[in-house]
C-alpha cells in the first residue's frame, strides 16, 4: 500500500504518494501555506512559489529537488514556458543535472488565476541505488 503525504480529504487526493523507492508528487500550484495565491497575473512569482511548494512536499516525503527524476509542467500560455524554463534552470543548474521534463500548454488549470502547475517523480533519499 502506498504511503501518502498530506491528504486533502475534502478534494480526495494526497500531495504525494510513496511507492517503493519513488515519490509521486501531485501538481503544485502557487498557493502559500495559508492557501493564498502568490503572484496573481505574474508567472515569475507563481513559478517561484510552485517550486517552493514542490521542495516542501518532496522533503516531507523523504526526498529533495536533487532526487527529482521527472517533471511535468502545465502552463496556460505558450510564452510562459521560457520563463518557467529559466527558473527551472536556476534551480537545477547548480545541482549539476536536469530531470526529464514534459511541458504542456493547457487552456486552463483548475482555477483560472493559476498560470502554472508542476508535478514530479523523485527517488527517495537513501533508497537502494542512491
Amino acid at each position: 500500500m502506498p504511503v501518502v503525504i498530506d491528504i486533502n480529504e475534502t478534494l480526495g487526493y494526497a500531495q504525494a504518494a510513496r511507492v517503493g523507492n519513488l515519490l509521486f508528487v501531485s501538481g503544485q500550484v502557487a498557493l502559500d501555506e495559508q492557501g493564498n495565491l502568490v503572484g496573481r497575473d505574474d508567472i515569475w512569482a507563481q513559478t517561484g512559489q510552485v517550486f517552493a511548494n514542490l521542495r516542501r512536499t518532496l522533503e516531507a516525503g523523504g526526498s529533495s529537488l536533487d532526487q527529482v527524476v521527472k517533471l511535468t509542467v502545465f502552463v496556460t500560455r505558450l510564452e510562459y514556458l521560457a520563463m518557467v524554463r529559466e527558473i527551472r534552470k536556476r534551480i537545477f543548474g547548480p545541482l549539476g543535472f536536469y530531470p526529464a521534463s514534459t511541458a504542456v500548454v493547457v487552456s486552463s488549470l483548475a482555477r483560472p488565476e493559476w498560470l502554472v502547475e508542476i508535478e514530479a517523480v523523485a527517488a527517495i533519499r537513501g533508497a537502494a541505488g542512491q
